[in-house]
């Protein structure tokens, strides 16, 4: 029996996810300076970031 197409590997494709996780949002903000370790503990309302860097 074959599988359904829809069960090919993720992989594959290789496009680019257009939405950033959170932690790859601090991470950008870490990078740019707008992000210091103790001092920002929120978890909702992080600024909006460029794409990865």
């Amino acid at each position: 029996m074959s599988r359904h197409r829809s069960f090919r590997q993720a992989g594959k494709s290789g496009k680019k996810r257009n939405v950033l996780k959170r932690f790859e949002r601090v991470d950008v903000l870490r990078r740019l300076g707008k992000w210091k370790d103790g001092e920002n503990k929120k978890v909702t309302g992080l600024p909006k970031t460029p794409p990865l860097l």
